[in-house]
This record gives C-alpha cells, structure tokens and sequence, in this order.
C-alpha cells in the first residue's frame, strides 16, 4: 500500500491538535489528523473541560444555588432524576462541540482518520484499525492526557473513580471523598457539595490550590466550608479498601473515612503508550511526558509534540496557542512565533476563581515593591443586584512604575473578569487606565475602577 503524504501529521484532535492541524492548513499545508477515538475534541470535549463546566453549570441551576442567598428558596433534589438532567446537558454540549470541530476541520480541508495512530518510521505514521499509512514532514503528537491511578487503589471498584469515570455515574451518593486538592478536585467538590452531597476532600498540602494570591484562596477556602465541604489538609491517605458497604479511606493523621464514593483527582499522566516512540527514538518521561524545546520539538525535531501531554500547564487554552505555535515554528510562518509567558488560570469553583500575573506574593518574592487594591462584589451594584456577596476584584501594582503586574478575581464570572486586567498587563498599562475608563453601569467590570482608586491611594501615601 502507497503511503498518503501531507504537509503535516496531528495525532490527537483536543485542543493542541486541532488548531495546529488548522493553523497549517490555513497557510496552505496538507494537513492529516488522526483521532483515536469515536468523536474529535480530546479530554477538553469529552471528559475534563466543557463536561465538567457544563456540570456544574446544571448543578448551579437544578440545586437553585445562585438564589438560596437572594431568595430564600431551597431547592429538594431528586438524586437519579438530576443526574440524569446532569449527563443529558453534558452530552449535549459534547456532542455541538464535536460537531464543531468536524466542520473546522472539513471547512480547512484537512484529511480526518478515525484510528489509533502508531510511528511506523521517522516519517510514517499507522492506524492500527486498518493498517493505513501516512507519511509527513512534520508529525505533532498532541494526544493529551488521562489521570494518574495509584497502583494500591482498586479502581476496578463501582465506587471509585478517577475525574474522567466520575462523569458516568448513574445517582447521587450521600457522601464523596475527594483525593486530591488541586483544580479537578476543588471543583468537583464545589459541584457535588451544591447538589447536597457531604463531601470531604483531602489533600496532602498544607494549602489548595498554592499557585493563587492568598488572599484568594483565604475566600475560597471560606466559601467551600459555607457550601458544607470538610476540608482536611497537610494530611497524607495511606490506605483506600472496601468495608462492606462503605470505602474506606485511611489518612496519616490516624483517621479513617468512610464513604459511599471515592474520588481519586491527584495528578494525570501522560498519553503515550502505544505511539511506538521507541522506533524513532523519542522517549517519555516518567509520568509518560514529553520533553520539548521552545520550538516544541521533541529529540527528533520534525517530530513536535503540543497540549496536556507535555505536561504543565496542561490548560486547553494554552494548548491550543501551543499548536499554533509549533506549527508556525516548523514551516517559518512569521504569524506567531511564541506563546505569551501571561497566561490566564480559570478555576471553576463555587465561586469561580481566576488570576493573570504575579500575585502579592510572587512580586514580593522577586524584591518588586508593590501595592493593592480590591473592590468586593457586596460594594458593587451588581454583585448586589445578583446576591454575589462572596465576590472581589484585586489589582496588583508596581510602586515605582503605577503599571498593573497581577488581576485577581474570586466570584461569578472571575474568569471573564480576569481578562480585563490582563489586557492591562498585556499592554505594560499603568492603574490609571482603570480610571480613566467609563465602565457600563450596573457591571462587575466596574469593580476595576474601586479596586485601582484603592491602588492610587496606596500610591499616593509615602511608602513607611
């Protein structure tokens, strides 16, 4: 059989693959994606990021969470009837997603194989579901990631799930232990806690989530506890079994849990098992990660790799500025040539949370002289109108230059917020743009203004 040969090779249609594949195909470029599996879009579609919003977008709204504050009205939930009403909106949204990146693909004319793709050579790659073969200049691996099993858990248990099964389960349990106090497992426990779940979730840190501005994780921290979660820190588990009806769940400090449901959310691996990497001469790391250059080349340069399955930050948006770029690397187009160092976290908590740039800390841990300001949502005509009393908008800003270097947010809609202060950023701008602005009125957008009349009073007051 003739080899197919194109510009390029994708393995992997989530959120790297995809607009790479769509990147070179816009300058011209035979492009060829590989998808492994029955619909296009990766753990970003499928299992990890429009699923588990959309979730919590139908908890927020079958819980009646957003108006218990506002309304007084307490909503009693029917356990196998929501979790119907929560997957139905989940492969709903799955479903227009996948659709959409079908058309993506076939409006820029690329090559689509259904297929699980292995290297058969330097240039060749093979679908191993029909033995068809594809050569290309250049081949990208962006087949992403899946989450990391502990060899001592029984995952083979209906009651214990890693954050992709736990998307698949059929009632409400009356209780969850969360494993893992990271972004997948705050948010999960935000979810299952506003659908009237006791949840208890463990991490073995002394602080959630430590990459975000304390003051942050402070008001998180305090929203997750009013939401009924317990949370159990600096404390290690030593043991997950079965105990009849229940799991239990051992922890260093000497306690034991006990749970109708598990859910294990510490760390994820890397997907590629099976690429037959070893004939090329490109090897994994231990978590299954590959190692790239600015470039995204791996060991063997036509070959790049983009997305989850080089590891952090491992969030669809920059995965998707990662394909961009390698591609545009590889072929010289002078369109983009690196991602920005100014990357945006959205964390989908109850309430959200969502921070660009440095935070209090960092700018001090680098000797930057900085000053604060906040305005809060309860201060704020329309954090009052919508019940938000949780909400605050935070600038950091540089004293010798008045330039904004970090935007932190914590309430609903941070992560939209975010990206106002990170324009700012973005553009070297100092605080006073913010006062400059006219903002509509009533808008959370506004709180930038409250928050940067803050930060000139900081500046304006000589420095003890």
């Amino acid at each position: 059989m003739s080899d197919a040969r194109f510009d390029l090779i994708v393995i992997g249609s989530g959120p790297a693959g995809e607009k790479a594949a769509a990147q070179a195909a816009y300058f011209g470029k035979s492009v060829a994606v590989i998808e492994a599996e029955p619909e296009p879009g990766g753990a970003a579609v499928h299992t990890g990021t429009l699923p588990s919003k959309t979730l919590r977008e139908t908890a927020l709204y079958l819980s009646g969470h957003r108006n218990r504050r506002l309304y007084g009205v307490a909503v009693e939930l029917a356990p196998d009837a929501t979790v119907r009403r929560l997957i139905e909106r989940k492969d709903t949204i799955a479903a227009s997603a996948s659709a959409t990146i079908r058309q993506n693909l076939e409006r820029h004319g690329i090559a689509y194989y259904r297929g699980r793709g292995r290297f058969a050579g330097a240039h060749t790659v093979e679908i191993e579901d029909d033995g068809t073969r594809l050569s290309g200049e250049y081949i990208l691996i962006a087949t992403g990631s899946r989450p990391f099993r502990p060899a001592d858990i029984d995952f083979s248990d209906h009651a214990i799930s890693d954050s992709d099964e736990i998307l698949a389960i059929d009632r409400l349990p009356r209780d969850l232990a969360i494993l893992g106090g990271g972004v997948i497992g705050c948010e999960y426990a935000c979810m299952f806690a506003a659908l009237g779940v006791n949840v208890t979730l463990v991490d073995a840190r002394p602080e959630i989530l430590p990459f975000l501005d304390l003051e942050l994780i402070a008001r998180l921290r305090q929203s997750m506890t009013s939401l009924g979660i317990r949370l159990v820190q600096d404390v290690k588990w030593t043991q997950v079994a079965r105990s009849g009806a229940v799991i239990a769940t051992t922890l260093s400090s000497g306690e034991r849990l006990e749970t109708e449901r598990l859910l294990f959310t510490a760390g994820r691996v890397g997907n590629t098992e099976g690429l037959g990497l070893d004939r090329i001469g490109v090897a994994p790391n231990a978590r299954g990660y590959l190692e790239v250059d600015d470039a995204y080349r791996t060991t063997v340069p036509h070959v790049m790799a983009a997305g989850d399955v080089i590891g952090f930050p491992a969030l669809a948006s920059v995965s998707m500025e990662q394909g961009r770029v390698a591609i545009c690397r590889a072929f010289g187009f002078a369109y983009k040539s690196a991602v920005s160092q100014l990357m945006p976290y959205g964390i989908y908590t109850i309430p959200e949370v969502s921070a660009v740039g440095e935070t209090e800390q960092t700018a001090r841990e680098k000797n930057i002289d900085v000053v604060v300001g906040r305005a809060l949502y309860s201060n704020n005509a329309r954090g009052q109108i919508t019940g938000d009393h949780e909400g605050m908008t935070k600038l950091v800003v540089d004293r010798a230059t008045r330039k904004v270097i970090g935007a932190h947010a914590i309430g609903e809609r941070a992560t939209e917020l975010v990206h106002i202060g990170q324009t700012a950023i973005h553009m070297d701008a100092p605080v006073d743009l913010f006062i400059d602005m006219v903002f509509n009125y009533p808008t959370l957008a506004e709180s930038y203004k409250y928050a940067a009349y803050e930060c000139l009073a900081a500046l304006n007051k000589p420095n003890a």
